[in-house]
């Protein structure tokens, strides 16, 4: 069984958007902080139709991966981050 140690994510995205700059912006200054590397897949919502229908107007999106699930959107929820990377606890 295969586990992935680095977290993985995907920012859904599109051209010319200054608020998903500013959340991968952040992402990166989240994981820096947290001294964590992490991957970002970016993936343009508009080079695809059904991407379109189910993100248009919620860009950007953070969805964790392997599931696909959705952290946040148009800005970067960091304790939905802390809780997808079980840093929760450590602040209590």
């Amino acid at each position: 069984m295969s586990t992935r140690l680095t977290p993985h994510f995907t920012l859904y995205s599109r051209s010319y958007c200054h608020l998903c700059e500013d959340m991968r912006a952040a992402l990166q200054a989240f994981m820096a902080r947290q001294g964590q590397a992490y991957t970002v897949d970016v993936v343009d919502v508009d080079a695809d139709p059904a991407l379109v229908a189910r993100y248009d107007e919620l860009v950007p999106v953070l969805a964790a991966e392997p599931a696909g699930t959705e952290l946040c959107h148009y800005f970067l929820d960091e304790g939905a981050l802390r809780r997808h990377l079980g840093l929760e606890q450590a602040e209590v």
